[in-house]
C-alpha cells in the first residue's frame, strides 16, 4: 500500500513523558565516550564522577522524550525495512538541568516524494518541553530516507540545503575511540533496533556485524563539539546539524575535524571513510 501524503503528514506521534536524573546524564555520557579520560576533570561533571558538580551533556535531548520506532506501525504506509536515517540536528533553547521530567512532542515537518523507485525524505521535529513549567528545551531534527517509498505523488521539494564544508584543512581534530560493546551499552538510550545487536539481523541487512547507533556517533561527535568549540560549557552550546553519510562499527576510532566557523566532519580512522558530513555547530546566542 502506498502512501498517503495527507495522512502521513497529519499522522498523530503521541507525546512521551520522561523524568530523568543522575543515572541517565552519566549513562548517557559514558555511552558517547565522556569520561574515557578518567583525569579529564572538564568532562568527568557529564559523567557522575564529581560530587560537588554536575552537568548535562546537551546531546542528550536527541533521546530524552523519545518516540520509539513509530514508523514501525503499518498505519503509516512506509516499508520500514528500507528506511535509513541521514540527517540529525539538535537546538538547545535552555541548559537542562541535571534532573527533571521532559515531555517529548514529535511531529512530521514534510514529505518529500523522489520519485518512483527514488524513493522519499521524511522530516521530522521533536520539541522537549519542562513538564512542569512547558517551557521549551530543546527542539531535535530528523530526516529519514524512505528507500522504498517514492511515488506516491507527493511534492518534489523542497528539499533542505547542504552545509558545504571548508575546502582548508580543519582546525582541531578530536579523536573518540569506540569499544566493541559500545551499542550494547548505547542501545539502553531507548534505541534496541536489533541491528546493532544481533550478528543475524546485520548479516540479513548485509553487513558484516552489527553497526553503531547513528546517534551514538552523532552523540561522540556533539562530545567533541563540547570540548573544542565550548571548552566543556553547556551553556555555550546551541546547535548542530549533520548528515550520516557511512556505517561506524563498534570498536572503530572517530575523529573528528572541526573548523573555527563550526563546520565539522567526523571520520572512521581505520577505513579513512567520512561517517557524518557537512555538519554546522552554532554557539547559542544568549551564552
Amino acid at each position: 500500500m502506498p502512501i498517503d501524503y495527507g495522512f502521513l503528514m497529519g499522522f498523530d506521534i503521541p507525546e512521551v513523558r520522561q523524568s530523568y536524573g543522575a543515572a541517565e546524564v552519566a549513562h548517557y555520557g559514558l555511552t558517547i565516550g565522556m569520561g574515557q579520560d578518567p583525569l579529564n576533570m572538564r568532562a568527568l561533571p557529564y559523567v557522575g564522577a564529581l560530587a560537588d558538580d554536575s552537568c548535562v551533556m546537551p546531546a542528550i535531548v536527541n533521546v530524552l522524550g523519545h518516540p520509539g520506532f513509530w514508523l514501525g506501525n503499518p498505519a503509516t504506509g512506509v516499508n520500514a525495512l528500507k528506511l535509513v536515517h541521514g540527517e540529525q540536528g539538535m537546538t538547545i533553547h535552555r541548559t537542562l538541568p541535571p534532573e527533571g521530567t521532559v515531555i517529548g512532542k514529535t511531529r512530521i515537518t514534510g514529505l518529500i516524494d523522489k520519485g518512483e523507485g527514488r524513493g522519499a525524505l521524511l522530516y521530522s521535529e521533536k520539541e522537549i518541553r519542562d513538564a512542569e513549567t512547558g517551557d521549551l528545551l530543546a527542539t531535535t531534527r530528523g530526516t529519514i530516507f524512505l528507500r522504498g517509498d517514492g511515488g506516491f505523488g507527493g511534492p518534489q521539494g523542497p528539499v533542505k540545503s547542504v552545509h558545504e564544508l571548508p575546502e582548508t584543512a580543519p582546525d582541531h581534530v578530536f579523536d573518540t575511540p569506540t569499544r566493541p560493546e559500545q551499542a550494547l551499552y548505547y542501545r539502553w538510550n531507548a534505541d534496541p533496533n536489533a541491528l546493532h545487536l544481533d550478528p543475524r539481523v546485520a548479516a540479513k541487512a548485509g553487513f558484516e556485524r552489527p553497526i553503531l547507533h547513528g546517534l551514538c556517533s552523532f552523540g561522540c561527535a556533539a562530545h567533541a563539539l563540547l570540548a573544542v568549540l565550548c571548552d566543556y560549557d553547556a551553556e555555550r552550546f546551541g546547535s548542530m546539524d549533520a548528515r550520516f553519510t557511512a556505517v561506524v562499527f563498534p570498536g572503530e576510532t572517530l575523529r573528528t575535524e572541526i573548523w573555527n566557523d563550526g563546520s565539522f566532519r567526523t571520520r572512521v580512522l581505520e577505513r579513512d571513510q567520512i561517517a557524518i558530513g557537512n555538519g554546522l555547530f552554532k554557539l547559542r546566542e544568549s551564552a
